[in-house]
């Protein structure tokens, strides 16, 4: 039938299911219905074989069989699908969860940061209004608060001046667009580490919640509630899988009730123990981590304490890094409360898929049913088995893994989800498999048991027993995600295109590395380079030619390239040349030479007195 059932046939069957449940008043999801359509054609009970043409009968047939499993909501098996569609549609691990929750931060933010980045310089009010879009900016990324709260626009503002006063908006506006959303994050993570600093000194954060009590108070729930579940889940398969074994032995007790569904019970709580357990995993780790994270946040906030102390003014080289840090580790917080949210409301939507369980088998019906009969644990079935184990020497041509003679035991991928790989496919029941038994290695895959007998049984054809619990699966579709089945399977996904091949074309086919080599250019080139048919260009060239005109040529050598050719250079002697800045001179007058002559007396009685004057003119001087 896979070379008939075409997509397009394969959509045409998805829709008419679809619209007959939604005329019934079941609104189902595609993924869904395209599972279920995948289960009956598996169902050898249908009649749907592989290599039978899809005529329309048949094609009706499946659409109402499809129906009918898909409204019958007494039908554990369905429950058990929809379980695993919900499942594989919603959960992500932490890596995936992390990088959409920043995808959907980034596309929140997004219209503000366009805004800011792309203003330019304009008018103080402009400058004002762009200011105060940073300052939403680095509240919302922060997450620390609501923004229509006055408080808390006031501190982030408080806390941004500190670090990027308007006065810098100037020198903001003229970086390019990358280089402002990467000052961008990092004042808001400055921003964010300010304020929980003033919050761990109570100068502020009335908004920020304390998210390290918070989580040291909602992971020990969480994970008290998930043991919880996981041990009622475990009972009742502990019951089922005692139950089941007690009506394989006694014939009897298959009237009182119907075996498939009691079966269809047991895979369905299985599948909600696996589920569980994963979650239960993400649970724990997000326990270390915020764990670690204490630790550290406590040793930066210390550390940032002794820094600031009392101090006025401190180098921002300082405590800029520290803040950074600050805002990392509570960055850190917050991702692990969404995961623990994520993971807390995955646990509580699985829920519903286990309601069933109550309305088929009641406490009263189980506990009459149970009269008589021992029901053990998979710890006690695995810890019975614990001293037996098989003999090597009783199988020449298989290959068993033992814990001390194996490298990484306990990292083995064990098929079937670590389930017994006899008791499926030969009784039909979910039977724990224990390794210290041996595990066979067959066709590079590995493969526990939860008995000597069984692994001995196993191995004598185990590529029958194989085919058996395929058969199985084909049965009851949901075991295909329970063990894990569906590489066997995957010609016939819901989604996938169709394959018009035979039946033969469902092995895988096989492949080899081959290559092959050409010419890159057999013949010569005729490209020719210097060839432009964009006017525009040509018009730049003409202009980079003209601008040569105008353009000096400059030489120069350096120690390392002076030896290469001979260079001259031509230069003026010196000539002696003298300034003069300064001179000496001076004025003289004469100096007066004035003689009396007769004041010694003569013979004369009187004295005649001659005044002689010898001083020199001044032109003479």
């Amino acid at each position: 039938m896979s070379g008939e059932l075409t997509q397009s046939v394969i959509k045409r069957i998805i829709r008419q299911v679809g619209l007959e449940c939604a005329a019934r008043g079941q609104s189902l999801s595609e993924t869904l219905v395209a599972f279920m359509v995948k289960a009956v054609v598996l169902d050898p009970r249908n009649y749907f074989t592989m290599d039978r043409i899809l005529t329309e009968n048949d094609t009706q047939d499946l659409i109402q069989l499809c129906v009918t499993r898909l409204l019958d909501t007494t039908n554990p098996s369905l429950s058990t699908i929809k379980m695993q569609v919900y499942f594989d549609m919603n959960y992500a691990n932490r890596d995936e969860l992390l990088s959409e929750q920043e995808r959907v931060l980034e596309g929140k933010l997004a219209p503000v940061v366009r805004a800011i980045t792309e203003s330019g310089p304009g008018t103080q009010q402009e400058m004002e209004n762009v200011y105060q879009k940073i300052v939403t900016y680095a509240l919302l990324r922060s997450g620390l608060g609501s923004p229509t709260d006055i408080e808390n626009v006031r501190e982030v503002t408080a806390a941004l001046q500190s670090v990027f006063p308007q006065t810098e908006m100037i020198t903001f506006i003229s970086l390019s667009k990358k280089d402002k959303e990467e000052q961008l994050k990092d004042l808001a993570m400055l921003v964010k580490g300010i304020r929980l600093y003033n919050k761990q000194c109570q100068k502020g954060g009335s908004g920020i919640d304390d998210l390290p009590d918070i989580l040291s108070e909602a992971i020990p729930s969480a994970t008290w509630t998930l043991d919880e579940r996981l041990n009622s889940c475990q009972l009742l398969a502990h019951r089922y899988t005692a139950l089941l074994e007690s009506m394989q032995e006694d014939p009897h007790r298959v009237s009182q009730i119907r075996t498939f569904k009691l079966k269809e019970a047991l895979f369905n709580v299985r599948q909600y123990e696996a589920f569980l357990c994963i979650l239960q995993s993400n649970v724990i780790t997000s326990a270390q981590e915020v764990e670690s994270l204490d630790v550290q946040f406590e040793a930066v906030m210390m550390v940032l304490k002794n820094t600031v102390q009392d101090k006025t003014s401190i180098e921002f080289k300082e405590v800029f890094p520290l803040f950074m840090e600050l805002s990392k580790l509570w960055t850190s917080f917050q991702d692990e409360m969404l995961l623990l949210s994520f993971f807390t409301n995955m646990a509580n939507n699985l829920q519903q898929f286990l309601e069933i369980q109550s309305q088929l088998f009641p406490e009263e019906m189980l506990t009459s049913l149970l009269e008589g009969v021992t029901v053990r644990s998979d710890e006690e079935r695995i810890k019975e088995t614990m001293e037996t184990r098989v003999n090597v020497s009783d199988f020449k041509n298989q290959e068993w893994l033992f814990p001390e003679t194996t490298d990484n035991f306990d990292q083995l991928l064990i098929q079937y989800h670590g389930f017994c790989a006899h008791s499926i496919g030969v009784k039909g029941i979910t039977l724990p498999g224990n390794p210290a038994i041996g595990i066979l290695k067959h066709k590079a895959k590995y493969y526990v048991f939860s008995s000597k007998e069984a692994a001995y049984i196993f191995a004598q054809d185990p590529d029958k027993f194989i085919q058996l619990n395929v058969e199985k699966a084909k049965q009851y579709a949901e075991l295909i995600q329970l063990l894990e089945l569906r590489h066997q399977f995957e010609y016939l996904v819901p989604h996938a295109q169709a394959r018009k091949a035979s039946k033969s074309s469902m092995e895988p086919l096989p492949k080899h590395d081959s290559g092959t080599q050409t010419d890159t250019h057999i013949l010569p080139p005729t490209i020719v380079r210097s060839y432009e048919w964009n006017e525009w260009e040509l018009r730049r060239k003409a202009i980079k030619l003209a601008n040569l005109r105008r353009k000096l040529t400059h030489a120069m050598q350096t120690d390392l390239s002076h030896m290469r050719r001979e260079n001259f250079t031509q230069v003026y002697l010196p000539k002696d040349a003298g300034t003069q800045t300064k001179r000496d001179n001076s004025t003289n007058v004469p100096k007066p030479q004035i003689f009396l002559k007769g004041l010694r007396g003569g013979s004369s009685p009187t004295t005649h007195m001659v005044t002689v004057d010898l001083t020199r003119p001044l032109d003479e001087t």
